[in-house]
């Protein structure tokens, strides 16, 4: 792996690197029109509606076939005018996106319009209900396509047709086979297909979350905490790596976006990076693996994990409480990993302005922290999710007047030296209105189409026939391992046959969720994952809580991962880096931290790593047994990135590297015996290398 050497990069970022970094956002998030005049201005209105309706929606009560319905209206009608059909079609609206969006407002309108005998009508649809369901499948289908790229409508459009000809298809995937009236009346006149789980999550918690994270975005509180790391963590050798770790934890926390995050972060310190001594690949996969915890970090955690409390039914609150301390190692991992960086390639101190202190900055803009303490302590206080993201929201506007820079409206508009009207369509609470809206279209298109392809699972069984197919295999793999085992004097148990079982169903598990994350977003890998995988390790004794954690922290794998490794991509386009390089860059960093998951589903000693999944049976749980834990976590995560830079207290030899690799291994397996062999590992290591006489010396890039 390329290490970080002398730089070479040049400590500005250009405005054509910025640009071609943006391209990437826009991979994820779709390539949107800029439009102008009365256009524009309709699209404003149109967002800003959006966001008004799903303000007052989380405050009053609403039938939930009307939200959704209206949620999916408005995503179909806005991303038809915003985002083109080609991108040589870009800024200006065609004659086919206005055709395309009046028809999405008309079969939109029957659903809304058809009453109770609409709904009573799903199990025989007539004809207009047929054409009308046609219709908007292939209206979301389009809609996924411009945000996301053409791979997410054909996996549906793979599963649509796997519900057609079931009954043609050979065991185990063969079922009865499903007609196109059948299906529509499934996915467009019930809540169980398109406007099941994965929509409802949507219109509820994602857009609020989004808007809220518009809010902050407006009133500056992203440059706050990017500043404030800057003065938290800098003027030391490994201040640099430790800014981009502590920014990202702070910046994403809030967006939810890792290629956003990566973005942002790198426009700003990439520069510092290089002063440091970061080589352009180093600088970029560090900054990407900092973006990939912007997914993982409370209190949005990606839309992702406001679909596991829906599919556990369970509040946001217990997402958030296991999400803390596999977050909190993450975070310990990438730390370990720049300060080992520091010290393996003598990185050099980077001076700050001495004026930006933590206790100045937190004195004049530490305010914007108030909002995130809120929406853990409305939740703690007893207000659900919906209303604990609502008053977060109204105290991040609050707030933001207590500095004149952050004001979401000006005080000129209050003063009366701007028009009134003119200051409000000018100030930042309009374009974080019109932000917010804009910002869940792609997630909003996505989950739309996951919900044709759960809609399908749920039909045809897909997901149980799934299940059984990969536990075959497991149970095949694990009795052929076992009888060799047999073979050099190892005694097959029950339990033994499946530990081996449970290892290699998670194995299979943790591919298939990764081979899934390479075709399609984070929030659609967890979906289909969710439904066909999940089974499959509840069934072999898994907390249906555990396999959950387990799917979302593999499909958030995807991130970093080619050929959809849009957060290292776009790190490589800012620091002018090889693309493929900053990418195994960024797995270096991360890797440690990935193989945590396994812990909570090997064995239920590693539920501790999850609090136990919820407050309840927390309040049962051992203190001690989640310390132990935790701490032998910490302890293999420290090995793996020992072991995966090759340095510890000195370069480390091949015999030593491979020690700590293996004793990182160990500890991951949550049983004692493991435990012992892996802390006896690393003792070895450390012996090996107090032994050695020698200068240490930083390694040369």
């Amino acid at each position: 792996m390329s290490t970080p050497a002398t730089p070479t990069a040049p400590a500005t970022i250009s405005d054509e690197a910025l640009k071609k970094a943006e391209e990437f956002i826009e991979v994820e998030e779709g390539a949107s029109n800029k439009l102008t005049g009365w256009l524009g201005t309709m699209v404003a209105v149109l967002a800003i509606a959006m966001t008004v309706f799903h303000l007052y929606a989380a405050m009053s009560i609403m039938p939930t076939h009307i939200l959704r319905g209206i949620h999916v209206t408005f995503m179909l009608f806005l991303v038809f005018l915003l985002f083109p059909m080609a991108k040589r079609f870009r800024n200006r609206v065609w004659w086919w996106d206005w055709l395309l969006a009046i028809l999405s407002l008309y079969v939109m309108g029957h659903l809304l319009f058809g009453g109770d005998a609409f709904l009573e009508r799903s199990t025989a649809p007539g004809t207009l209900d047929t054409f009308c369901g046609v219709a908007l499948m292939l209206l979301i289908l389009e809609a996924v396509r411009r945000c996301s790229g053409w791979i997410m409508p054909f996996v549906v459009l793979l599963f649509l047709f796997y519900a057609l000809i079931g009954s043609k298809l050979p065991p185990p995937w063969t079922h009865q086979g499903m007609d196109v009236a059948r299906i529509v009346g499934h996915m467009y006149m019930t809540l169980e297909g398109i406007f099941g789980t994965a929509v409802d999550v949507s219109s509820t918690l994602i857009i609020l979350f989004t808007i809220y994270g518009a809010f902050l975005q407006h009133s500056n509180a992203g440059k706050f905490y990017i500043d404030f790391s800057f003065a938290a963590m800098g003027g030391r050798p490994a201040g640099a790596g430790r800014t981009i770790v502590l920014s990202s934890f702070l910046l994403g926390g809030p967006s939810g976006s890792g290629v956003a995050t990566t973005v942002t972060l790198g426009s700003v310190a990439y520069p510092m990076l290089v002063k440091a001594g970061y080589g352009k690949d180093a600088a970029g996969g560090l900054l990407a693996a900092g973006g990939l915890g912007a997914i993982i970090s409370p209190p949005v955690l990606g839309a992702a994990a406001f679909l596991i409390a829906e599919f556990l039914r369970v509040s946001y609150l217990e997402v958030l409480l296991m999400a803390t301390i596999p977050t909190l190692l993450f975070y310990f991992a990438l730390f370990l990993m720049v300060e080992i960086d520091a010290r393996k390639f003598g990185m050099k101190q980077v001076e700050i302005n001495k004026a930006d202190t933590v206790w100045n900055l937190t004195r004049r803009f530490g305010f914007h922290f108030l909002s995130l303490i809120a929406i853990i302590a409305f939740m703690v206080w007893g207000f659900s999710p919906l209303a604990s993201v609502f008053y977060a929201t109204v105290v991040a506007f609050l707030v933001s007047f207590l500095h004149p820079t952050c004001a979401l409206i000006p005080y000129e508009v209050f003063t009366r030296k701007t028009a009134f009207a003119k200051g409000l369509w000018n100030s930042g609470l309009r374009k974080a209105m019109e932000g917010g809206s804009i910002g869940v279209l792609n997630v909003a298109a996505t989950c739309a189409a996951a919900g044709l392809i759960v809609g399908v699972v749920t039909l045809t069984g897909l997901g149980l026939k799934f299940s059984s197919i990969v536990l075959t295999y497991a149970d095949s793999w694990s009795q052929g391992i076992v009888n060799g085992l047999a073979m050099i004097g190892v005694s097959p148990t029950p339990a033994l046959l499946h530990d081996v079982k449970l290892l290699l169903t998670a194995l299979f598990t943790s591919l298939i969720v990764w081979i899934v994350g390479l075709a399609v977003p984070v929030t659609a890998s967890y979906i289909i994952c969710a439904v066909i995988a999940a089974p499959a390790l509840i069934q072999l004794g898994v907390a249906d809580f555990a396999a959950h954690m387990f799917i979302f922290y593999y499909a958030v794998l995807s991130e970093v991962s080619p050929p959809t490794a849009l957060s290292p991509f776009a790190a490589a386009a800012i620091t002018g880096g090889d693309p493929y390089k900053t990418t195994l860059q960024s797995w270096k960093y991360t890797m440690p931290a990935f193989l945590v998951p396994f812990m909570f589903v090997l064995d239920p000693a590693g539920l501790g790593l999850l609090l136990m999944g919820s407050f309840k049976a927390l309040a049962k749980a051992s203190v001690v047994d989640i310390a132990i834990v935790s701490v032998t976590a910490m302890i293999g995560i420290a090995a793996l990135a020992a072991g995966v830079q090759g340095w510890m207290f000195r370069q480390t030899t091949r015999l030593e590297r491979w020690l700590l690799i293996i004793a990182g291994l160990a500890l991951v397996y949550p049983k004692a015996m493991f435990d012992v062999i892996g802390i006896s590992l690393i003792v070895v290591a450390i012996m090996l290398q107090k032994v050695r006489k020698g200068v240490v010396r930083p390694v040369a890039g």
